[in-house]
């Protein structure tokens, strides 16, 4: 059976714009990173996401700095186009609320540690019984047989990413942002999508599970896959590249430049732009595989030429030539240069006294426009709306039901 879009139902949360999922509505029972990042991307596809906070809020509303004015924009930077609703599942009566909400939401993301929701009748087993069409993502740390808590950092260390990051002479790095709450979030909106149109196909909803440790395991793509395909255990190599080369920051003449050399054909280019076209027809270079394994060679060379030059002066004359390079830039001078390649990076969310810049969602739709129309929410901001629209609607138990929700767990991504 086909699930009736809001539309169907009540245009009184309807959302503006009409972008693919217009029409759905998600009920986000998830905080921090990983669920928060999904049900953004849902939003900003068109799709009506009632955020659910509990009494003390989502852990990065408090997560400062860096503020913009008293919000914090870790906050900001994954939860625009949101409607919000605090409930206290303490609270009998806002618990029927939460579970109303779960009734009639097309899709549900959650977060909780595994089985904390079913206390509440909000699992998936008891929500799919009155709500057989939900898509419900649950979204865990290391799957939904392991309780241990759900931090970015604790799967970095255990996936085996830090092992491969930093110098081979200090010590494991972590990276700079959350890379695998990101990548399980990324995951968690696929999976979703997917269970969608099986819907749309059968009238069938499924429950959709990703975890942290999975996402880091496929995200270490040519790391992990070197280890399951050859028994090869990769270790910290700093900038360098376990298979090209070169493919890492290199000294100018006043400070580096990444050159990342793909192919055979890009490093006798760079050869030649570097006054050395003999290194192309050298049986020690000229080939990828053998010169990966003489690079300490051909390094000292390498970095002879370039202090000819600055960073700019290489980038500027490397560029044209088709071999990829660049500056290592600060956060700010990588905005500024999305900006400058026309990529418009920052948008602004939201409308009337509340308008937040953004950045851009990457993904562009030739037939339907990613919107920006609601800023990340105050706290509780849309209570009462959610509230009256649950009294004023019909009750739909046809609709699928995917819930967000980490809870008073510290079950969250971070």
């Amino acid at each position: 059976m086909d699930s009736p879009t809001m539309t169907d139902r009540d245009d009184f949360l309807t959302r503006a714009g009409s972008g693919p999922l217009s029409g759905q509505v998600v009920v986000d029972f998830s905080r921090v990173l990983a669920g928060p990042y999904a049900t953004m991307m849902l939003a900003d596809l068109g799709a009506t996401v009632i955020k659910v906070e509990g009494p003390k809020g989502d852990d990065t509303r408090h997560w400062a700095p860096p503020v913009r004015d008293d919000d914090a924009t870790y906050f900001l930077s994954v939860n625009r186009n949101k409607l919000d609703i605090v409930l206290d599942f303490a609270d009998a009566d806002d618990l029927a609320v939460a579970q109303d909400l779960a009734a009639r939401a097309d899709i549900i993301v959650e977060n909780f540690k595994p089985g904390g929701l079913a206390k509440f009748g909000l699992d998936y087993d008891t929500v799919a019984a009155t709500n057989p069409a939900v898509v419900y993502a649950s979204i865990t740390g290391f799957g939904p047989d392991n309780p241990l808590p759900g931090y970015d950092l604790l799967v970095q260390a255990m996936s085996g990413f830090m092992s491969v990051t930093g110098s081979p002479e200090g010590s494991p790095y972590r990276a700079g942002v959350a890379v695998f709450d990101v990548i399980t979030g990324l995951h968690t909106t696929i999976g979703i999508l997917a269970a969608v149109q099986h819907r749309t196909l059968t009238g069938e909803g499924q429950l959709v599970e990703t975890n942290l440790m999975s996402s880091a395991m496929s995200g270490l793509v040519n790391q992990s896959g070197a280890y399951a395909a050859a028994g090869a255990n990769p270790t910290r190599m700093g900038n360098a590249h376990p298979s090209i080369y070169p493919y890492q920051p290199m000294a100018t003449k006043d400070g580096e430049i990444v050159i990342a050399v793909g192919n055979d054909g890009q490093f006798a280019t760079l050869a030649e732009a570097l006054g050395r076209p003999d290194w192309a027809e050298d049986d020690r270079f000229a080939k990828a595989k053998i010169r990966n394994a003489n690079q300490e060679q051909l390094e000292p060379e390498i970095l002879e030429a370039l202090r000819a030059h600055t960073a700019q002066e290489w980038f500027d004359a490397l560029t044209p030539l088709g071999i990829p390079c660049a500056p290592i830039n600060s956060i700010a001078e990588g905005v500024e240069r999305a900006k400058d390649l026309g990529l418009d990076p920052i948008v602004e969310a939201g409308e009337g006294e509340r308008i937040i810049p953004t950045i851009r969602n990457p993904i562009r739709l030739s037939k339907s426009e990613v919107s920006y129309d609601l800023a990340p929410p105050e706290f509780g901001r849309d209570s009462e709306r959610v509230r009256d629209w649950l009294r004023n609607s019909p009750a739909a138990t046809t609709l699928g039901t995917t819930v967000t929700d980490e809870g008073e767990s510290h079950h969250g991504h971070h």
